[in-house]
């Protein structure tokens, strides 16, 4: 990665010269019942794309624990707690910024899935919690009621790195094209998605989503999902990936746990916005997409 490339950023009020391409890593989990496993292969993980040269890397929803109504309550845990503090050490230990995932969160009696991004001090940068809660019923094919356990989060979620702007969703949150519209407005040039696609959603949806976000707001969009497990109640369709903001899937890994990696060209998505202007090209004056709550 050519870093002598740089481009002027203002970040809290200060111009700063920022890298224009980064590499981002997406780590695809293969996560089991016994947490202290998924959290020291997670940490292992993490070292190996951060030796890959990543300096952003993203771990997959309920990375420390299966993903089923049935568990987020056992394996809840208080933000800082356990996982967090192997996540803060991570980053610090790597030198990079993680995106933790997701865990189940308990706060005041009630369960959230809590995404916590930790910089490469291992200091927490934002934590977000799943705004839209996944409650789907597909005759036949499946069912599943976040809100029978879930509460969901009310809040957006961004951060800034020395490279560019990063919004944060969990999941279901990218079927809401509102959301990332209002990232991109705001300045991220990188939206992520730490997500648990299904066998019956996984293979129509999954990439359609992840494609349609980058190319509606001209931005890289990162999902990680879990490595497939077929004897798990609960089967993530993997196939981790990142998007360009021309649409096209320059990342992406099998259903196998992996780590897949793509160089962040923030030249490249400037000029993709030039070519095709959309963002000038709005028409403000006859509608518009605004966040009521910043959070």
């Amino acid at each position: 990665i050519c870093e002598s490339l740089i481009l002027p950023q203002l970040i809290n009020k200060e111009l700063i010269f920022c890298p224009l391409e980064f590499r981002l890593a997406v780590v695809q989990l293969h996560v089991s019942k016994i947490k202290a496993d998924n959290l020291g292969r997670a940490q292992k993980l993490v070292k190996e794309a951060a030796g890959q040269g990543a300096k952003v890397v993203v771990l997959p929803e309920c990375f420390n624990s299966p993903y089923g109504t049935g568990f987020f309550a056992e394996y809840a845990e208080k933000i800082p707690g356990e996982s967090t503090k192997v996540l803060s050490e991570a980053a610090k230990d790597c030198g990079v910024y993680l995106v933790g995932g997701s865990i189940p969160e308990e706060d005041g009696g009630k369960l959230y899935n809590s995404c916590s991004v930790f910089g490469p001090d291992g200091k927490l940068l934002v934590k977000h919690r799943k705004i839209h809660l996944f409650d789907i019923d597909v005759p036949g094919k499946i069912r599943f009621q976040e809100s029978e356990t879930l509460s969901p989060g009310n809040s957006l979620s961004m951060f800034e790195t020395p490279f560019c702007k990063v919004g944060v969703g969990i999941c279901y949150d990218i079927r809401f094209a509102e959301l990332a519209h209002i990232y991109a407005k705001k300045g991220c040039q990188l939206l992520v998605y730490p997500g648990a696609f299904n066998m019956t959603t996984g293979p129509v949806h999954w990439e359609l989503l992840q494609r349609g976000r980058a190319v509606d707001n001209q931005v890289y969009v990162a999902t990680a999902s879990p490595a497939r497990d077929e004897s798990a109640s609960y089967v993530a369709w993997g196939h981790s990936s990142v998007v360009n903001p021309w649409g096209e899937v320059i990342a992406k890994a099998g259903p196998e746990e992996s780590v897949v990696y793509a160089d962040i060209d923030l030249q490249y998505l400037a000029d993709v916005r030039q070519q095709i202007p959309i963002t000038t090209q709005r028409r403000n004056d006859l509608y518009s997409v605004n966040s009521v709550q910043e959070g």
